[in-house]
């Protein structure tokens, strides 16, 4: 499987919504446009079909000043699952998560393995100045951007988009911690897709970063970042039904869950109640795998409650995203001047801390 190289914007590209892609591609396609400054910005988008902010951003930007003027700089786009994207999917049954195909994947190697191998490749011969690959939320959530290293030029970048950063070393295998090793690489969250006001940070960021003359190196200053670290996956138990409305599933959560995005939660905040007995009834995964479940939540007479202070990130309550993914992701504060590290060379978690 062979990647789709162009250097030109096939006729009526940016006329059509990501739902029409793909009528003009047949999969995943780069597009090599020239600019004033040759050293190529890369920007990956629809890598999940139901996240449009990207798309959006990037035709905005090119059919406004840029379509009669030069690009400030060389852009190499990737438009990846345009399939998904005709559908309103993140991905579709017979396809695996795009994101989690990348060079450093612990998923089964398959075709898009190896379409994403060559890419990066091709892409890391470029010498780009900055990657940045666009996604959307399904669930209340800032705007955000997340990062897997901590330098300086990562911090920068991100901190760019939004002073909210999140550090994350799991899961392995998305775009940005592949090129990540050979430049300055940031993920964008920018909330809900059916939104305006993600797609216009995105395109804001986009215009800044491709106007500029080079990246600054220096961090951030320490006021104009919060950093938190991703520490734990959690999922639902997969044998059990769930629901957010009392219509006698095994789990029923809260329907305003995802209102707790980003939030600082107490022990005791209640989550949903079980209809059944169900023990446990939120999985949680550490690095590493390690099965922390019993340590962040418990069941008392009925109700789901947390055990120990939390703050979630990317709580959604689309069943359908639940099950392709997860429920949400557990953070904690770092300290945006940490230098850079693998996680298990400084980070324990909860349940291993004295």
């Amino acid at each position: 499987m062979e990647p789709t190289i162009l250097d030109h914007l096939p006729d009526g590209l940016l006329d059509r919504p990501a739902s029409r892609l793909h009528e003009v591609l047949d999969g995943p396609t780069l597009l090599h446009l020239p600019g004033r400054r040759p050293r190529p910005l890369f920007v990956s988008v629809l890598q999940h079909g139901n996240e449009i902010s990207g798309w959006e951003a990037v035709r905005r930007l090119l059919k406004g000043r840029y379509a009669r003027d030069p690009l400030p700089r060389s852009l190499i786009l990737l438009i990846a699952n345009v399939r998904a994207a005709s559908r309103n999917r993140r991905y579709l049954s017979d396809q695996p998560d795009y994101n989690r195909c990348w060079p450093g994947s612990d998923t089964e190697a398959g075709d898009v393995h190896r379409l994403f191998e060559r890419i990066t490749g091709h892409v890391r011969a470029q010498k780009p100045l900055a990657s940045i690959d666009i996604h959307n939320n399904t669930g209340e959530n800032p705007h955000y951007a997340a990062i897997n290293r901590t330098d300086p030029a990562h911090l920068r970048l991100a901190s760019l988009f939004s002073r909210t950063v999140l550090y994350f070393t799991q899961p392995r295998g998305v775009q940005s911690m592949a090129f990540g090793e050979f430049c300055p690489a940031v993920t964008l969250e920018c909330g809900p897709p059916s939104r305006l006001d993600g797609a216009d940070h995105a395109l804001s960021y986009l215009s800044s970063i491709i106007n500029a003359e080079e990246l600054d190196p220096r961090p951030p200053a320490p006021e104009d970042i919060e950093l938190f670290q991703m520490v734990a996956t959690v999922n639902l138990p997969p044998a059990h039904s769930f629901s957010f409305s009392p219509d006698g599933s095994d789990i029923v959560l809260r329907e305003d869950l995802d209102q707790l995005n980003f939030r600082e939660l107490p022990p005791g905040t209640r989550l949903g109640h079980v209809n059944a007995p169900v023990d446990p009834a939120l999985l949680v995964r550490g690095h590493e795998e390690v099965d922390a479940s019993a340590l962040w939540f418990s069941v008392i007479k009925g109700d789901i409650l947390t055990s120990r202070p939390m703050m979630p990130a990317m709580l959604t309550t689309d069943e359908r995203v639940i099950r392709q993914d997860c429920l949400c992701h557990l953070m904690e504060r770092i300290p945006a001047g940490r230098p850079s590290a693998e996680p298990e060379d400084w980070h324990q978690l909860p349940e291993s801390r004295p």
